[in-house]
């Protein structure tokens, strides 16, 4: 599979300047390929082919005065950028027939200059290299000093420099991965655990573990906002302005970094400890129009969900969501009773039926991993909850009881 290798760039003035040249045509090549497309929609003509605007924003238009600067950057810096644009609007009529997953996919835009972020790509034919002391030879831009954090495994396939919101300069490496030293890296374990996540505590798992919420944004609101309120006393167009928003841009850049280090960290102990992992299927989007949206937010739980999925396909390991609609808090784990829904406050809770006092989150973890057939019994045989005839003073309710081993 591949995977992408971000490490931190540090060029000196004349490079940055080359950067921000590099960034500026990329940028106009998309935004005249958009234009030239939109021009044949309005027209009611065929939309021009990726050869065609190649030729005409590219080749020809280093002829012309208006564009003679476009011969000063990479040309395959160009090419990636109409690339961009033919992926971007694939993705749109994907989009609009019903083909691509996720929320709809809007029509290509413009890129303005002011953005706060920008990125360029080189392809292995840009002949982009890394020397002999580790820095990153790119094409009419130099050689750049990076960081390196750790080892490349194999040799990238591409590279895409990027400066985000906070003015840093990044080097987001391609990598395709080796199976088997991934294998060997992390070898298979008979281990199965379920895990719920929440607010009060970031996850509960199946075994009873509780990993405390680090709420990153909430420890840093009161440096927050006294940046955003120092930015906002700022003359719009002033220096002094552009200081303050890569103050407060650097602060939430700490907080996001912070937040995906903990992800990462936590998804690979997971990962591995275990073979086969359980989790909830969250409605993260609907969650995020309450009133703990904030705190939702701060959570990342989609980030960490994503972060399991890759890596459990990466080293072998099967992760399953269950449905969001399962009633893993209403559930007794230990008589397969439903027993209701219960408001967030009520922490833990009495089994009508058995008597059993359980803990929210560590009986909804219990249950999440049994609902994906995680859970086994004394023999060896997965569990899956059955259906049973409701106890009589729960009338028009569905038991789940636990399953036991033939002889």
């Amino acid at each position: 599979m591949q995977l992408r290798y971000a490490f931190r760039l540090y060029p000196d003035s004349g490079q940055q300047a080359a950067l921000v040249k590099a960034f500026g045509c990329a940028r106009v090549v998309f935004n005249d390929a958009v234009r030239a497309r939109e021009e044949a929609r309005t027209a009611g003509e065929v939309f021009p082919t990726a050869g065609e605007l190649s030729r005409k924003l590219i080749t020809e238009a280093k002829l012309t005065d208006a564009r003679s600067w476009l011969g000063e950057v990479s040309a395959v810096v160009l090419q990636q950028s109409l690339r961009d644009v033919e992926a971007a609007y694939n993705n749109f009529f994907a989009s609009l027939r019903g083909e691509r997953k996720g929320t709809k996919t809007g029509a290509p835009r413009f890129k303005s200059r002011k953005d706060n972020r920008q990125a360029i790509r080189f392809t292995a034919n840009a002949r982009w290299s890394i020397t002999g002391s580790g820095r990153l030879n790119l094409p009419k831009i130099g050689a750049v000093k990076v960081k390196w954090s750790r080892a490349l495994p194999t040799t990238p396939t591409s590279v895409t420099v990027i400066k985000d919101a906070a003015g840093r300069y990044f080097a987001s490496f391609v990598i395709d991965t080796d199976p088997h030293a991934d294998a060997a890296r992390m070898p298979a374990t008979g281990h199965t655990v379920g895990i719920d996540l929440g607010l009060t505590h970031f996850a509960v798992l199946s075994d009873g573990t509780k990993i405390d919420s680090p709420r990153f944004l909430r420890r840093a609101e009161k440096k927050l906002k006294r940046a955003q309120r120092d930015l906002s006393r700022k003359q719009k167009g002033s220096r002094n302005r552009e200081k303050a928003r890569l103050k407060v841009a650097r602060a939430h850049a700490q907080v996001a970094d912070a937040r995906r280090e903990f992800h990462h960290q936590l998804s690979t102990k997971l990962i591995r400890d275990n073979q086969a992992i359980g989790v909830e299927e969250l409605a993260v989007n609907g969650l995020a129009r309450t009133r703990l949206a904030k705190s939702v937010h701060d959570a990342g739980w989609s980030q960490f969900v994503a972060m399991l999925e890759y890596k459990a396909l990466r080293y072998g390991r099967t992760l399953v969501k269950i449905g969001r609609f399962e009633p893993t808090s209403q559930t007794c784990s230990a008589c397969g009773v439903k027993d209701g829904p219960k408001p967030l406050n009520v922490r833990e809770w009495t089994c009508t039926a058995c008597g059993t006092l359980h803990n929210r989150d560590h009986n909804a973890a219990i249950n999440v991993k049994t609902a994906a057939g995680l859970a086994v019994t004394a023999c060896g045989a997965p569990v899956r909850p059955g259906l049973v005839p409701a106890q009589r003073e729960e009338t028009g309710s569905r038991g789940f009881p636990p399953e036991t081993c033939a002889a």
